[in-house]
């Protein structure tokens, strides 16, 4: 599986003109504009079940594994479904349905029924459509895109997402002061459009690609999870990705109430707190492929594992007044590091995996790596009820340095480059 003697769809995008980079952009600004609005509701969300609803820590944990319980159940024939239909049209019905469910939320505020239960269920169903739009997007992607240049447009789309995890918790915190935490979840629904529209702007260059024969779903599933369990490569990355989302969500679930309950932090500060962070993220974004060309993308992910994620244990010691700084620092190198990794492994997976199979890949690997999210963000409210927040923030951080260990077990060892990933420049 490592070479095609036949072009993939992403070979085909390559037709010179401007185009191909236009629709770049188009897709960069609605993902970007998107992500900023789930972004601002990150936190705006909790800070409802917190504040409005007075949710315990242990349903704070509940609501942040809601919207990725949808993977454990759907998570795998979305890869099948997606595989036979055009991306497209399913990536603008997610939007629509996400934009629909969010703007029920201060509807049923302002009539004097919002409960936790809502809350929940646009969570599930927000999370049901993500299921879906990610997986087509992942597959839509290296339609437009040119394979040797996948790299660098992923670390493109993490950076712009980062730079919305940094506007988006600053912008969710002012909205809550000024507007309320309910209303300013509008923000989100109208980020869903914009998204939609960006989507039927672009126009792809090139035939449309057949659609593959269809068999039992059954089957097509089958396939999917056979070249992901069976593939060394493929299952190593996985196996990495599924313990830094178990690490990553019960840190989570727990940053909320450990910045507001034990630090003492104020909704103004708390958005502020959160999108340092994404500072990070936007950071790693940058550097991800520059460091995957100097280094191999297979040394890139050790040095930028073990070197970033030890200061996630800095967040633990944050405190009031100059003590935040600890926090600050943590997570702005730790998700430098998650994001650089995910850059690299997103690009890996859409230059080795068949592109017949991507869809059905795609929607394996996250299922796997998505079913430890729930897990996670239940364990994490879990032990912050019985530990308290500031103990389980030491844990999670930990196992996010531990989760580098499967790096050291798998095939990776030793490699400069993952295999089938484009040829690193000395």
């Amino acid at each position: 599986m490592l070479e095609s003697a036949t072009p993939t769809a992403a070979q085909s995008a390559t037709a010179p003109g401007q185009r191909p980079h236009r629709n770049f952009r188009l897709l960069l600004i609605g993902e970007t504009t998107s992500k900023l609005g789930t972004s601002v509701t990150s936190v705006l969300l909790p800070l409802v079940a917190v504040t409005t609803l007075h949710a315990s820590p242990f349903m704070m944990g509940v609501l942040t594994a809601a919207p990725w319980l949808p993977w454990l159940v759907v998570g795998l024939p979305a890869g099948a479904w997606v595989d036979r239909l055009a991306p497209r049209p399913v990536m603008l019905v997610c939007n629509a349905v996400s934009a629909t469910v969010l703007a029920s939320v201060p509807a049923t505020w302002w009539l004097g029924t919002l409960t936790m239960a809502h809350l929940l269920g646009a969570a599930l169903v927000s999370g049901t459509a993500s299921v879906f739009f990610s997986t087509a997007y992942s597959a839509y992607l290296p339609r437009l895109v040119a394979t040797d240049d996948l790299l660098t447009r992923n670390a493109q789309l993490q950076a712009g997402d980062q730079a919305a995890r940094v506007a988006g918790p600053g912008l969710g915190g002012l909205t809550a002061q000024t507007l309320g935490g309910v209303p300013g979840l509008l923000l989100d629904a109208a980020s869903f459009l914009v998204s939609s529209i960006c989507l039927t702007a672009i126009r792809p260059e090139g035939p449309r690609p057949a659609p593959a024969p269809r068999r039992r779903l059954s089957r097509e599933m089958a396939d999917g999870l056979r070249f992901v369990v069976g593939d060394p490569w493929v299952r190593a990355v996985t196996a990495f990705g599924a313990a830094v989302n178990l690490a990553m969500a019960g840190f989570q679930a727990v940053q909320i109430v450990f910045l507001v309950r034990t630090v003492g932090v104020g909704s103004d500060t708390l958005g502020w707190l959160v999108s340092c962070g994404g500072l990070g993220g936007v950071l790693g974004g940058l550097v991800a492929g520059r460091l995957a060309r100097g280094l191999g993308t297979a040394r890139a992910l050790f040095v930028i594992q073990f070197t970033a994620s030890p200061f996630g244990l800095l967040a633990a010691l944050a405190g009031p007044g100059p003590r935040l700084a600890f926090f600050v620092l943590g997570t702005s190198v730790m998700l430098a590091g998650v994001v650089a990794c995910n850059v690299i492994l997103v690009s890996f997976r859409q230059t080795y995996c068949p592109a017949e199979l991507l869809g059905r890949v795609t929607a394996t690997t996250l299922f796997l790596n998505f079913s430890t999210v729930p897990l996670g963000a239940l364990l994490g409210g879990s032990l912050a009820s019985l530990l308290g927040a500031r103990t389980t923030m030491w844990v999670v951080t930990a196992a996010l340095l531990a989760a580098g260990g499967l790096l050291l077990v798998g095939p990776l060892r030793g490699l400069r480059d993952l295999p089938g990933a484009p040829a690193a420049e000395d």
